[in-house]
Formats: C-alpha cells, sequence, structure tokens
C-alpha cells in the first residue's frame, strides 16, 4: 500500500484476515523503518497493537464500517453496494469499478477505482481526490478465499504471544518475558492512565494560561520484520536506553488560519525530556511531544474514539484529543476548537516535517 501526502510517498506491506461474524486483523509494517502496527478486531472489541513499544490501544467502535477502507473486501463491497452511481469499465484487459468513497477524516478523497483481470480477480485499488490525482494504492499479491481462519487467530493473547517472541539480531530473550506472557490477560492499564491523566493536566493548565466466510489477503512486498534496534526491546534495560531525551521540537507545518505558537516549554521527566507547544487564537490547541517509551508490561489503553489512518503510522483518536507515535517520538494533541480533519492534517505535517528547532 503506498500513501502519498505533501509530495511524500509512505510504503507499507500489509496482510489482511477476515472471519465472518465481524473479525479482522490487518498487520501493517511500514517500509521505510520497519515499524508495525496491527489493527485486530474480535468480540471484545478493536485493538491497535505498536509490538515494538508493548502497547495496545483498545477501542469500542465500528471500525471497519465506519469509514472506506481501501485494503479490507467487505469495505469495497459497501462502497460498491452503496453507490448507486458506480460505473464499470473495461480498460487494458482490466474490469475497472469506479465508486465514491467515505473518508471523514480527509474530506479530499472523493472516489476510488476497483481493478480487476479478466477472470475477476481483484489487483488493486486507487484512491482519488477531487483533482483526480491518486492518493492511495492498494496492490494485492495474492487472495485466498479459503483461508481456514478461526476466532483463535483473532485472540489478542495470542498475538501478545507472537509479538513477545520475536527477537530481532537473535539476541537474549527480554528479561521478565515469560512473566509478561503470562499476564498477558492482566495487562497493566495504570502506567499510561497516568500518563495520559498528567498529559491533560498539563494540557488543562496550559490551555488556561493562554460477504462470504473467511479470506486473508496479502497485498505485495509483504514483510513481518519489526525494526532491527533499541525500539524493540522489551526489558527495563532497554526502556531507559529507547527513552531518549528529545532534543529538538518539531513544529507542525500546517497550523489552522488566525492561530500561532504562543507558548514553547520544554520540562524534564523521568524518561527524559516533554515538550509542550500551546498555540492560541481562532483555533486553541496544545502539542505534547516526548520520546516513545516501551512498556517493560504489555498495556492495554481503553480510548474512547478510533482508529486513525494517518500517512505513517496509526493515531488513536477521541473526542478533543489524537495520541501516536511516529518516527520514536510520541506525540498528544488536544483542542476543542480543532476538527478531526484539522487534527489529522497538523499530524500529518508532523510526520512529514523535515525542519525542527533544535532546544539545547
Amino acid at each position: 500500500m503506498e500513501i502519498m501526502s505533501n509530495e511524500e510517498t509512505f510504503t507499507y506491506s500489509l496482510e489482511v484476515s477476515y472471519l465472518k461474524d465481524d473479525f479482522y486483523k490487518v498487520t501493517l509494517v511500514n517500509q521505510t523503518n520497519n515499524h508495525e502496527q496491527i489493527i485486530l478486531k474480535n468480540t471484545q472489541g478493536v485493538y491497535v497493537v505498536t509490538p515494538s513499544l508493548n502497547k495496545s490501544f483498545k477501542f469500542q467502535s465500528e471500525w471497519p464500517s465506519s469509514s472506506s477502507q481501501s485494503y479490507i473486501l467487505a469495505s469495497l463491497l459497501n462502497d460498491i453496494k452503496n453507490d448507486s452511481e458506480a460505473t464499470v469499465e473495461e480498460e487494458n484487459n482490466s474490469y475497472v469499478i469506479k465508486t465514491k468513497v467515505n473518508y471523514p477524516n480527509n474530506s479530499e478523497l472523493t472516489y476510488q477505482k476497483v481493478y480487476f483481470d479478466k477472470n475477476m480477480n481483484l489487483e488493486r485499488v486507487n484512491v482519488y481526490n477531487s483533482e483526480d490525482v491518486s492518493c492511495i494504492k492498494v496492490m494485492f499479491s495474492s487472495l485466498d478465499l479459503k483461508a481456514n481462519l478461526s476466532e483463535e487467530d483473532f485472540a489478542l493473547e495470542n498475538l501478545i504471544d507472537t509479538s513477545l517472541n520475536k527477537e530481532p539480531n537473535n539476541s537474549t530473550k527480554p528479561e521478565n518475558s515469560s512473566n509478561n506472557t503470562n499476564t498477558n490477560n492482566n495487562v497493566n492499564n495504570n502506567s499510561q492512565n497516568n500518563s495520559e491523566n498528567n498529559s491533560a493536566n498539563t494540557t488543562t493548565n496550559n490551555t488556561q494560561e493562554n460477504t462470504t466466510s473467511d479470506y486473508s489477503v496479502q497485498p505485495s512486498n509483504q514483510t513481518s520484520s519489526l525494526k532491527d534496534d533499541n525500539t524493540t526491546c522489551t526489558n527495563k534495560e532497554c526502556d531507559s536506553s529507547s527513552s531518549s531525551i528529545l532534543d529538538s521540537i518539531i513544529y507542525p507545518l500546517y497550523i489552522p488560519s488566525e492561530t500561532y505558537l504562543s507558548n514553547s516549554e520544554k520540562i524534564n521527566t523521568d524518561d527524559g525530556n516533554r515538550v509542550i507547544l500551546t498555540f492560541a487564537g481562532d483555533k486553541n490547541f496544545v502539542l505534547i511531544e516526548e520520546a516513545a517509551t516501551v512498556s517493560s508490561e504489555f498495556e492495554i489503553i481503553p480510548v474512547y474514539g478510533d482508529p486513525v489512518m494517518l500517512s505513517d503510522t496509526i493515531a488513536a483518536k477521541s473526542a478533543n484529543s489524537m495520541y501516536w507515535t511516529s518516527n520514536n517520538i510520541s506525540y498528544y494533541l488536544t483542542s476543542s476548537d480543532l476538527s478531526t480533519e484539522e487534527m489529522v492534517t497538523i499530524a500529518q505535517s508532523l510526520g512529514n516535517a523535515t525542519t525542527v528547532a533544535n532546544t539545547k
């Protein structure tokens, strides 16, 4: 899958599995930095798992039916069925179905073309904006409509076991790994909840101051490797080394009109530094940046919202805030003035940012 954003292209390998009764698993690996995330839906809810951080967000969400999903067959079928003006054409020995799309977080995306070969095998999907520019491309390498999946394939504890057993560079098993595995069903929520509460308190203070059976889809160039550096560790020693001091502030390249940076603050934390940027004007918001940390025990963080796909990562979006990790930096954006689309645009501009300001 390729996502085009601000003249940059972000490439993912992905594998999608589906089992009737609303079980989904989507594994995405960013080909630039091998950052892996897994979207899992089962009877307990929707999870976004980040193995390298040993964390997962849990949503009570309507995903994937809440918007179009170019890499999920059920979503493509719904888009076709729901568009009374959908068209079918023959083009270069392929059948092309053109439909409208529904991306609530990106109103620029207006339609898609779904390509099938002469035998009606799914080949690719292109999603376009109103200027007929292709913004998302998904190329499919294989499709197994009899994948012989079971509910166990969509169990979070099995996913955790698999993630914890991955050992980059054949290194020694992480300390306490057996304890982590044995406590999968008693995951530690307190640490992140305290962190989110601290962030929320800091933010408040700063704001006040100013289908079928089952299938498995494997688009081309599939890989499941994790980034081969300290970010994949799960022991306490690695926690310390991966919590490096944030030396530079990354400013968003997009800021809503009549909005400006009113305050920039850098504070010391147990894990390094935290940067708090306060923006004021027509659209007030607060942006917090800090080095991403790896949990020593697997954490599940409840979120009252939805997963949101950015260019280079998946974010957790709630009513007035959004949290995501990109390039080993964790971001927390909160505002009562910004729309979801504006939050996404700000986040995308941070992911694409190449200009930073040194804070030493």
